[in-house]
């Protein structure tokens, strides 16, 4: 699909495992000033260490919009129509202008907002660039020529050099053989002995968000991983006891009682 009055600007992200690295995709499409022609600009950009497959979706169109003064398109196109084949960053979007940014970057339930200091620059750029920006989801995978060439793109740069992670988390091995779950340990406002996994801080929340494991032997939740956040900040492949809240849908490390120290 290419609208003959706007900027069609395809987007793509990728990640991959062990170790963690992502990259970015686009492709700016446009018509000549007959409106017959198709014109096409790729970029092949630096990937990301640690970085995940959301944190790329939302990168690329950054990245597109930053890339859109040098293009000198104000002749051609009215608006900018970015198409994107993830669902987090098309419905999310407007979520992000109108609710998240007016909330301190929490949800209704009080909880933190997953990369929220890409979402407030993404808000940023759009606005910079002085021109109606909307987002088009597309099937990823499908027959669209430019999604495919997006995504291959895409998973070049996350083969390619690399560059320093967009978000630092702290990571260390995990004990538990389990995947992790969110909500699989439901909050109760119970004690229990955790384990840190992985520490990221929330710049704009002011908040730590932890990737723990249970260590309670009696716990029915033993060995289940799940996601905390907490105000202080917890050493990973270390072990604390803790009391935490009661809000399963923004659970939180209300104290830490002690630190569990290795025999």
């Amino acid at each position: 699909m290419i609208l003959h009055d706007a900027l069609n600007i395809y987007t793509d992200g990728s990640s991959y495992p062990k170790p963690r690295k992502g990259g970015v995709g686009m492709l700016f499409v446009f018509m000549d000033e007959n409106g017959i022609d198709e014109i096409e600009v790729e970029r092949d950009l630096l990937g990301y260490r640690g970085a995940t497959n959301n944190q790329m979706e939302l990168q690329a169109p950054i990245l597109a919009l930053k890339e859109v003064p040098s293009l000198n398109i104000s002749t051609r196109a009215t608006r900018i129509v970015i198409f994107s084949d993830s669902r987090y960053v098309v419905d999310n979007f407007n979520r992000a202008i109108y609710d998240w940014s007016k909330n301190k970057w929490l949800n209704r339930d009080g909880a933190p907002i997953a990369n929220a200091v890409q979402w407030k620059e993404l808000i940023k750029v759009v606005k910079d660039v002085k021109m109606r920006v909307e987002f088009r989801w597309v099937k990823g995978h499908a027959k669209n020529p430019y999604n495919k060439k997006v995504d291959k793109l895409a998973k070049s740069s996350a083969k390619g050099l690399l560059q320093n992670p967009i978000q630092y988390t702290d990571v260390r091995r995990k004990r538990s053989t389990a995947m992790t779950k969110v909500g699989s340990v439901v909050m109760e406002g119970q004690k229990m002995i955790i384990r840190i996994v992985t520490c990221e801080y929330q710049k704009l929340q002011k908040v730590f968000k932890l990737r723990y494991e249970v260590m309670s032997p009696k716990s029915k939740y033993f060995g289940n991983i799940d996601f905390i956040f907490s105000n202080d900040a917890l050493r990973t492949a270390h072990s604390y006891y803790v009391i935490v809240n009661s809000e399963p849908k923004n659970p939180r490390v209300i104290k830490v009682i002690k630190e569990i120290l290795k025999k």
